[in-house]
């Protein structure tokens, strides 16, 4: 099925929920290669036991399309600070997603919110750089990932760049005026500290 081994198909057929996809990812540990230098594939996932967010957004898209969800992702866009790559699902016509983080906020959803923008919204207070600046701007539309079955992205042993280039130049939909973003306020101590809970060690 799609390119992978039965072994594989069988790992990703047992995650059949968004809650079993999650508690896969966060029993792994995250990859804190410097600067993201990979972007393995699903295969790549399995084989290795480590994801940063965005590989964790593709295996949780290819987790989702083997049991029959499309396997879309989306792009939360900030400023001075990374971008953080989401797998997004929809139950009884709300939405939610999978994600994995190094800041405990920015990681599952609930299928609770009517729509994408709403989801994105609710990633905005966990959203916040070292220093303090809460800095989330703005998001993408899903993308489905069934566009990058030419580049076999979910077995490749490339990392997926078009990926992430795609995801680069795609629209996105800003969250803020530009009034609201200069009136934002840094985050309190406790609040900082908690999004850093269980954090791997910098």
């Amino acid at each position: 099925m799609h390119g992978l081994t039965a072994r594989e198909t069988a790992l990703l057929r047992r995650l059949d929920t968004p809650v079993k996809v999650q508690a896969w990812l966060d029993a792994i540990p995250y990859n804190l290669e410097k600067g993201c230098e990979t972007l393995r594939s699903p295969r790549r996932v399995m084989r290795d036991r480590t994801a940063h967010c965005a590989e964790a957004a593709f295996f949780a898209a290819a987790a989702f399309r083997v049991n029959g969800r499309p396997p879309l992702i989306a792009d939360l866009e900030a400023v001075r600070d990374d971008d953080h790559v989401i797998a997004v699902y929809r139950e009884r016509g709300r939405w939610g997603a999978v994600a994995l983080s190094k800041f405990a906020g920015l990681r599952f959803r609930a299928p609770a919110y009517r729509t994408i923008r709403e989801l994105a919204l609710s990633y905005f207070e966990g959203y916040y750089n070292w220093d303090g600046e809460r800095t989330l701007r703005a998001y993408s539309r899903p993308v489905d990932l069934t566009r990058f079955d030419r580049i076999a992205w979910m077995t490749s042993e490339e990392d997926l760049w078009p990926i992430v280039e795609h995801l680069a130049v795609v629209p996105h939909t800003r969250l803020l005026d530009r009034a609201a973003e200069r009136a934002l306020p840094r985050l309190d101590p406790r609040s900082y500290a908690a999004g850093l809970h269980g954090a791997p060690p910098p």
